[in-house]
């Protein structure tokens, strides 16, 4: 009887750590590569600290405007930069990044500030949707909201 409750515990575990392993692998397989920026929108609630909102939204469908575009690796680090219309790669910066579930963790420099930020992913048939609740102004607030639509790419 004891063996069989050992066996069960046992068995038991080994379950729960097979239910919860493939989605993180997954995720954390699918981010492995390039991927450019189709779409993004951030709402600044309270902004400066302010009783205003702010957007900011960019498609970046104007002709000759810069690309958002990033590369993760399967060392868990990775590289963000703006890619000019002329091909020149410009705010490039580089940090680690992890996952679990459905999130994705990145931890990078960004003018001058240090960005800490998870964000919770939707895979798509082209890339990846992306959000997260961050202190994108600065202000000591955690309100303001990006989401992010996101391809991947080849280079």
């Amino acid at each position: 009887m004891k063996l069989l409750n050992n066996f069960l515990v046992i068995a038991t575990l080994l379950l729960l750590a097979s239910c919860s392993s493939p989605k993180e692998k997954n995720l954390q397989n699918y981010m492995v590569g390039s991927w450019e920026t189709e779409y993004i929108k951030i709402e600044f609630l309270t902004i400066n600290k302010s009783d205003s909102t702010s957007v900011f939204e960019d498609d970046f469908k104007t002709p000759n405007a810069g690309k958002a575009q990033s590369n993760y690796k399967k060392d868990g680090t990775f590289s963000a930069w703006f890619k000019q219309a002329d091909g020149t790669k410009i705010n490039e910066t580089s940090g680690i990044w992890k996952t679990k579930g459905d999130s994705l963790y990145v931890d990078y420099p960004y003018l001058g500030k240090q960005v800490q930020a998870w964000y919770i992913i939707k895979q798509t048939e082209k890339g990846f949707d992306g959000k997260v609740i961050y202190d994108w102004d600065n202000d000591g607030e955690f309100d303001d909201t990006l989401i992010m639509k996101t391809k991947r790419i080849l280079q």
